[in-house]
């Protein structure tokens, strides 16, 4: 037999690469061997395992931001004042109060985010070299941002606020009995639109912000550890409602309560970001390395 009629194994390795390549199942590394792509499926999975960890870690931070957001009357000095206040009156519990619900918003926000930012990355990357540019990195971010924040977000951030604001209310003034039935009595009096109440803002933060988050985190990743990432508010007051859209919010507590009313509650959104994404990109990541640890082991 002719020898021109016998494959080349080299040739067929490489075109078996490039195919697994086209088709997302692997990816090249800088050294020149194949690694296995994670899937989206696994990215979701462990956001939503790094989002349940930084929950139950982050609920206090989280429950004296709001209630200095929320605190109109200057009732708390700052973020210990607030702290100390709420374990002598309610006790050390009472920092966890809305755990479910807040850790359920991060699980979903989280799986939303990672799971939608790595399909729309294996979209944007060259179909040949399975590489994916700047650019489309902070494109894939951006849609993961606005993914989150127009299906999850926006609806339990409004849920959340409308709950907290009934904090100290007697039993016969408190309107909702919990986050089911406080999106059901939205959803009745307001229609379904209200549960997207002040959604231009979020969309805008979140797209940001995931923007930016995401390619940070692949700059870091190379630059600090050299590894290549493989991707694979509306508010009612009295019945009524008090804001009307973005602007108007902006207007009305900038004369109602000055300017610096605006960055209410920023110190402890400070000290909750960087260890809540410490601990969820931790958790995340080393779900990651688990998946591909099995997989190279196949």
């Amino acid at each position: 037999m002719s020898s021109s009629l016998i494959p080349d194994p080299d040739s067929v390795r490489g075109q078996v690469e490039d195919h697994q390549l086209a088709y997302g199942h692997m990816h090249d590394t800088t050294n020149g061997r194949m690694r296995v792509a994670t899937p989206p499926s696994v990215r979701a999975i462990s956001g939503s395992l790094g989002g349940a960890v930084e929950a139950c870690c982050l609920q206090p931070i989280d429950s004296i931001k709001t209630r200095l957001q929320l605190d109109t009357c200057r009732q708390y000095r700052g973020i210990m004042s607030c702290g100390k206040s709420i374990v002598q009156h309610e006790g050390v519990r009472a920092l966890w109060k809305g755990l479910i619900p807040y850790s359920t918003h991060l699980v979903l926000k989280h799986t939303m985010r990672m799971g939608s930012n790595a399909v729309l990355q294996g979209m944007l990357r060259d179909p040949k070299t399975g590489t994916l540019s700047c650019a489309n990195r902070l494109v894939a971010g951006f849609g993961a941002g606005i993914s989150e924040a127009l299906l999850i977000v926006t609806p339990c951030e409004v849920i959340k606020i409308r709950l907290q604001q009934q904090r100290g209310l007697t039993p016969s003034l408190i309107k909702y009995k919990g986050p089911i039935n406080c999106a059901l009595t939205i959803v009745h009096e307001e229609g379904v639109l209200g549960l997207w109440a002040g959604v231009t803002p979020t969309l805008i933060r979140n797209g940001i912000n995931q923007a930016v988050m995401f390619t940070a985190k692949s700059t870091f990743d190379t630059f600090l550890w050299g590894n290549h990432e493989d991707d694979s508010n509306h508010v009612r007051e009295n019945g009524c409602v008090k804001y009307k859209g973005m602007f108007h919010a902006l207007r009305s507590i900038y004369v109602s309560e000055g300017l610096p009313a605006l960055w209410k509650g920023l110190l402890p959104r400070l000290l909750k970001i960087p260890p809540g994404q410490a601990i969820m990109w931790t958790i995340s990541d080393q779900v990651v390395r688990f998946y591909q640890s099995k997989c190279s082991c196949l």
